[in-house]
């Protein structure tokens, strides 16, 4: 069916837009009608979550026991995970709850301030600033919008951060976001590490790989996906793969995330005290295919507020070649992907996103 939507102005922030008391988003948001079959209000697609595969769920306090037995049970469910599906829960990750609900609690703060207060931080996209206060500019063959703000800064290495761009309200905002980063970091060593085991690798190959505790690198974006009045017209993130080595994503458990599985967008349960965990592009690169980097996108809602933290793990942009591991190419097995710097390998996928081709990376 045809949806047929006037074209009116559009105001900066969708924030500002769901808030004006409309009943029809405009036509920059509605999405191509052949999409628009699947989409729906998120909280509908979470109620059928009985039916159907679901996200897998690893427990990694047997990582962390130090038990060689356990450890190894904990590197299979990651393996598992990361080979059938390419994104995962992770439980008893390391982090404290309550370091996790203050630097929820203080990003929340941020996107409640007035609006003016938070276009003290906007960014400039025009000029290829990206991080700071902003809204998704089209970059796809259809031209339409995503139903989001959002922040976006890196956050880690502390060397490599511009806290002169995060925000100073509310007062501690940069005091638990360091600490989570930090925190998470560990958590990243981790889960590469576990990876890495997965391929019979040394346990260090993967975070050599991406570029190690000095240059890899932590770009935080805050999601904020405002009510919108036509959840099944719109999307709050259009169907992707993440460039990134790892991604990692916590929520204020407001359902909509959706991955692309076996032919089926499957919607993401909340699974209290938990983080998903992304693997992307580049460990997918590096696997030689063996590690999937899932599609996915996010659906809005008409009723609730969702914010999503994602935390995007990406290598060095030009110091490193990326490219199957040679331990993982032989004979029967040939390299899957061609040599790229990570640099090449975001506009290789930037020229495909714009010819409206959405699939993995290679």
């Amino acid at each position: 069916m045809r949806v047929e939507a006037t074209p009116v102005p559009v105001p900066l922030r969708v924030e500002s837009l769901a808030g004006s008391g409309i009943v029809t988003i405009p036509a920059e948001y509605i999405r191509p009608e052949e999409e628009r079959a699947t989409l729906g209000d998120a909280l509908d697609a979470a109620k059928n979550l009985d039916a159907g595969p679901q996200i897998p769920t690893v427990d990694l306090a047997g990582f962390l026991s130090g038990d060689e037995e356990t450890r190894r049970r904990c590197v299979e469910a990651v393996q598992e995970a990361a080979s059938n599906w390419g994104v995962m829960h992770i439980v008893n990750h390391g982090i404290p709850l309550e370091l996790i609900k203050r630097m929820q609690e203080a990003g929340e703060k941020f996107f409640s301030l007035p609006m003016e207060e938070k276009e003290r931080y906007a960014n400039d996209q025009s000029s290829g600033n990206i991080q700071g206060y902003g809204s998704k500019l089209a970059n796809n063959a259809s031209g339409q919008l995503e139903w989001q703000d959002y922040f976006f800064h890196l956050v880690y290495p502390e060397d490599k951060a511009n806290y002169s761009i995060w925000p100073k309200e509310p007062a501690n905002y940069i005091e638990e976001t360091q600490e989570f980063a930090r925190q998470l970091r560990a958590v990243a060593s981790n889960m590469l590490a576990m990876l890495s085991m997965g391929l019979k690798l040394d346990e260090g190959k993967l975070e050599e790989e991406v570029g190690g505790l000095s240059d890899l690198l932590l770009q935080m974006k805050i999601n904020y996906y405002p009510r919108c009045p036509q959840p099944d017209l719109a999307v709050g993130v259009e169907a992707h793969t993440d460039i990134s080595a790892l991604s990692f994503i916590l929520h204020n458990m407001v359902p909509g995330l959706q991955v692309y599985y076996e032919g089926e967008w499957v919607t993401a349960r909340c699974v209290p005290e938990s983080i998903i965990m992304h693997v992307g592009d580049v460990i997918e690169i590096l696997s030689n295919g063996k590690y999937k980097s899932i599609l996915h996108r996010g659906l809005v809602n008409k009723e609730k507020i969702r914010i999503s933290w994602a935390v995007f793990c990406e290598p060095p942009r030009e110091k490193i070649v990326l490219k199957p591991l040679p331990e993982l190419v032989g004979e029967g097995s040939p390299a899957k992907f061609p040599p790229r710097t990570f640099a090449q390998h975001i506009e290789h996928k930037l020229f495909r996103k714009a010819r409206g081709d959405f699939s993995t990376s290679n």
